[in-house]
């Protein structure tokens, strides 16, 4: 029992070691072009990170089948990317574009892009009243306010009247 035990806990360690060998130094995706926000409207600002290009790699972004040119992607300190800018042209139609970015490697990595006309991020106000239960219960109806108030006073005439009775001893 002992030596089975032995075998298998030596196999998954080999397994988890080799694969630990064949995983990436660092966290960050290196197949990829991040856009952030990847959905936006025309006029908006965007901006892209790769991990592609290396911890001192720069590049070139090219941004064209939106309008929006090219764009240089620079070296950053956070998790090793390369990190650029661009603004979607006011002018751009709604679609899926590819943006691409070309290390000073020769890599070359893309990532999409959503283009439509209305915001998803667009505060909503709110309109109407707050049913919340508390006051107004009756409406802004005064026949019903009225009667509201005339079964409150009823009812309490009426146990002001039990309530004097019991004093007085004559019961209920």
């Amino acid at each position: 029992m002992r030596r089975t035990a032995r075998m298998l806990t030596g196999t998954a360690l080999a397994v988890a070691t080799a694969g630990l060998a064949t995983a990436p130094a660092y966290g960050g995706s290196t197949s990829s072009l991040e856009v952030f926000p990847s959905t936006v409207v025309p006029g908006a600002g965007v901006t892209v990170n790769t991990a592609a290009c290396g911890a001192e790699g720069s590049a070139l972004g090219d941004a064209s089948a939106v309008g929006a040119g090219t764009f240089t992607l620079a070296p950053s300190a956070h998790e090793h990317d390369a990190i650029g800018q661009f603004r979607v042209p006011p002018s751009a139609q709604p679609g899926t574009y590819e943006i691409v970015a070309k290390c000073s490697g020769g890599r070359q990595v893309t990532g999409d892009l959503i283009v439509n006309l209305t915001s998803t991020r667009e505060q909503v106000q709110p309109r109407g009243r707050v049913n919340t239960g508390v006051g107004g219960a009756l409406g802004p109806d005064p026949v019903r306010t009225a009667a509201g108030v005339a079964a409150l006073a009823v009812a309490a005439a009426g146990g002001t009247w039990l309530l004097h009775r019991r004093a007085r001893g004559d019961g209920i």
